[in-house]
């Protein structure tokens, strides 16, 4: 379990490695869009657009990644002081009873805007904006499929080792 785990993570790990600059894309589009705005009087709606299809995809291509590095926000007033096995428990029954489930009727529910989408290559947000809606839709069943990917490799894990005895 723990070897398909390690490949599951490894499909978040490279989209992370990737997505990641888009944090560095966005901030020196912003500045360039500030520099032409306030220093030379010109603005371009498909460049501010630009930021929000990166920040976009930041968040939903990189929430996979977050997951497999713990980074998501945890409350844990109760869970930090739990024994490892009933944490486990806890993260395996939040893997299986929430997540997988969650993500599994969003992609569903989903699906079909997006496949419209594709359908006529819907255009831009605003005039004179980016001509790809269709790509921004296209990031929300791709996050429910890294977050399913990333939920089962959770789960892998979890179950390894409350059979390992571990926690």
């Amino acid at each position: 379990m723990s070897a398909l785990a390690d490949r599951l993570d490894l499909i978040n790990r490279t989209v992370g490695a990737i997505v990641r600059f888009f944090a560095l894309a966005m901030v020196l589009i912003q500045f360039g869009i500030v520099l032409l705005r306030y220093v030379f009087g010109v603005s371009f709606v498909w460049l501010d657009e630009s930021v929000l299809y990166l920040h976009a995809a930041l968040f939903m291509l990189g929430a996979g990644y977050t997951l497999l590095v713990g980074g998501h926000v945890r409350v844990d007033i109760f869970y930090a002081r739990l024994e490892a096995r009933t944490r486990t428990l806890i993260d395996a029954a939040g893997h299986l009873l929430l997540l997988i489930p969650t993500m599994v009727v969003l992609l569903v529910y989903s699906w079909p805007s997006v496949r419209s989408a594709w359908a006529i290559l819907e255009g831009p947000i605003s005039v004179g904006g980016i001509p790809a809606s269709f790509l921004l839709k296209s990031l929300i069943p791709a996050f429910c499929v890294l977050l399913l990917i990333q939920g089962v490799a959770c789960l892998l894990r979890d179950l390894a080792r409350l059979r390992a005895g571990e926690g």
